[in-house]
């Protein structure tokens, strides 16, 4: 196939993707996340910074950086994060050096982030693509029943983050595409159709 291809077409250097997965909590996106990793050896995950509390079943930079409060403001000061937002009175943000290092290289990147915090770095205007996905679980229902399930939420925290999920849902239309997490496996699959649509795009092999 190659041999039709004009000559220098193909995927070009320095062109990785940001797949950038975001929703509300209890949607899923870690589960998700974390069998595309499994399944595909060139995507790599960005670990965001936090100063939330790890929860039991979290590894301190695998699943976040988990960061004091004056470390916090230390990377703010500095210039290294790319974005940060507040969630529930603890901060989130996205490293600039190590994802933007990746994707120089061409690596495809997978961040998982607040709403707001997904919007943000589409409004960075990295030199790189910037997909930003939607991810939802299938009713409010089910909603409820995941962060439930996590035994960590107090009646108080779990209508919060219900709030919270509401108004992140009203930014649907600011996403490139959606993806309703009713079942892993689907939900991986058409994640990970996506990431292959998204490889196959043409600017990615323009010289």
């Amino acid at each position: 196939m190659k041999d039709f291809l004009p000559a220098g077409w193909g995927v070009q250097e320095g062109r990785g993707i940001a797949l950038v997965i975001a929703g509300p909590s209890g949607a899923g996106k870690s589960s998700v996340i974390a069998e595309i990793l499994r399944r595909d050896p060139e995507l790599t995950f960005s670990v965001s910074a936090t100063t939330r509390p790890r929860r039991p079943d979290e590894v301190n930079g695998r699943d976040y950086a988990f960061v004091s409060d004056a470390d916090f403001d230390r990377m703010l000061k500095a210039g290294e994060l790319l974005e940060w937002t507040t969630y529930q009175g603890h901060r989130y943000g996205t490293p600039r050096s190590e994802i933007v290092a990746r994707l120089a290289v061409g690596q495809d990147v997978v961040l998982n982030v607040e709403v707001n915090g997904a919007l943000a770095l589409r409004r960075a205007e990295l030199p790189h693509p910037v997909i930003l996905v939607f991810m939802v679980p299938p009713s409010r229902a089910d909603l409820i029943r995941r962060i439930r399930a996590r035994g960590t939420e107090s009646d108080a925290a779990l209508s919060t983050r219900l709030v919270i999920a509401e108004q992140e849902i009203q930014q649907i239309p600011n996403f490139d595409y959606l993806v309703v997490n009713d079942a892993l496996e689907a939900a991986v699959a058409r994640t990970a159709a996506i990431l292959a649509a998204e490889r196959a795009r043409i600017r990615r092999c323009l010289p």
